[in-house]
């Protein structure tokens, strides 16, 4: 089992940063896939970003088309956290996001191929 624990959100200006971290409880941080959800009021929950592991200690990370460039993901394996920085943001950036975990490393930009889930942190963008 593993728990995911959010924080970082709150309210800011266009055009500003935010990072938000997740971390882990459990064994073997390292096997999983991690990522972004987001989901804004009345929308449905859509996909962020996500990092895994290759061979070694290299990392892959995958985003949607609608923050690639302002985004960043990364892992910290010793931390057992996930962090998204979050640069240049914008009204449309504003929902809950939440952390998500995926037994085997396999990365997916498919909700339904997530295990875990995170509470939700909240992210304001004013505009």
């Amino acid at each position: 089992q593993v728990q995911l624990v959010e924080s970082g959100g709150g309210l800011v200006q266009t055009g500003d940063s935010l990072r938000l971290s997740c971390t882990a409880s459990g064994r073997s941080f390292n096997t999983y896939a991690m990522g972004w959800f987001r989901q804004a009021p009345g929308k449905e929950r859509e996909f962020v970003a996500t990092i895994t592991r290759n061979d070694g200690n290299t990392y892959y990370a995958d985003y949607a088309n609608s923050v690639k460039g302002r985004f960043a993901i990364s892992a910290d394996n010793a931390k057992s956290t996930v962090y998204l920085q979050m640069n240049s943001l914008k009204p449309e950036d504003t929902a809950v996001y939440y952390c998500v975990a995926r037994r085997g490393g396999y990365s997916s930009n498919d909700k339904y191929n997530y295990d875990y889930w995170g509470q939700g942190t909240q992210v304001t963008v004013s505009s």
